[in-house]
């Protein structure tokens, strides 16, 4: 198939494209040329902006796309951008679980209703993440509605590539004896891991769902039992009070994410119990080398 990727070229991005070529598709990037990607002759390229609606007519106009994926938007305008310039049969969405009232277990996808909400033309910078990505899926689920598209909703995505390093903070805080700011030691939480969330990408390219899906490991962890583990490994004491840094998952309660949709189209994912802890010690491992 020829597939658009629209962004791609850090994180999962990257595994999700090296998916894509084993599989054998033809695909193209689309992004603003200022990233390096290990891609080399394997893909097409294309430069454009994705917040400038001249942009996006210009570069894409004349091409069309079996799948396109749009990594990068993140508000309502953005999807506006897109829809407005794309032509392809399938679009996939890279959307969040920040979009669901995260305070329970098992969330499933009918919890966020994307035709009940109020839809408002946004900016990136308009509002919270959380807001600004359901007014994204508002802009799909209501202006485009006959389009077919799918919205894929990942928790917190974590792997030694992650840039936003926040896994990364726990680990470093131990090391360091940096006293930490926690007000959810206990919680448990759902996490996938990067090199999982490119590929369940790519997979979705090869089916025909429509609608929202969500992507998570299997099980929960807290960061209790990510700081226990920590410690045992490094014999050094986490210092958690008051007067901290405020700590990356703060204000995240008990929840997880239901994946039954996913399994039914065939895919299985890992436990997070699995790899959480030897992601761990890639985090440590790093950060002595660092040192």
């Amino acid at each position: 198939m020829k597939i658009l990727v629209i962004g791609g070229t850090k994180f999962f991005g990257i595994h999700m494209i090296h998916a894509l070529l084993e599989k054998g598709h033809d695909v193209t990037i689309a992004t603003r040329g200022q990233a390096k990607d290990p891609f080399g002759d394997k893909v097409g390229r294309i430069l454009l902006e994705h917040s400038k609606p001249k942009s996006m007519k210009s570069a894409l106009e004349g091409r069309h796309f079996d799948v396109a994926i749009d990594k990068i938007a993140y508000c309502s305008n953005d999807i506006k951008y897109l829809m407005d310039s794309v032509s392809c049969d399938r679009l996939i969405y890279m959307s969040s679980t920040a979009v669901y009232n995260l305070d329970h277990m098992g969330v499933k996808e009918n919890e966020f209703d994307g035709n009940a909400g109020m839809l408002k033309w946004c900016n990136r910078a308009d509002d919270s993440y959380a807001e600004v990505k359901r007014q994204a899926e508002y802009a799909l689920w209501q202006e485009y509605g006959d389009k077919k598209w799918l919205a894929v909703r990942y928790p917190f995505v974590v792997g030694t590539d992650d840039y936003t390093k926040r896994l990364l903070f726990y680990v470093e805080h131990v090391i360091k004896g940096t006293p930490m700011y926690i007000d959810n030691l206990d919680a448990q939480m759902s996490f996938i891991r990067s090199d999982e969330a490119g590929q369940f990408l790519a997979f979705l390219t090869e089916n025909k769902m429509t609608g929202a899906v969500n992507g998570c490991s299997d099980g929960t962890i807290s960061i209790r039992e990510i700081l226990d583990y920590v410690e045992k490994k490094t014999g050094k004491a986490a210092i958690v009070n008051a007067d901290g840094e405020p700590s990356p998952y703060n204000g995240t309660v008990d929840y997880s994410i239901n994946t039954d949709k996913a399994k039914m189209l065939g895919y299985e994912f890992s436990n997070v119990r699995d790899w959480m802890f030897k992601l761990i010690d890639e985090f440590i491992e790093l950060y002595e080398v660092g040192e």
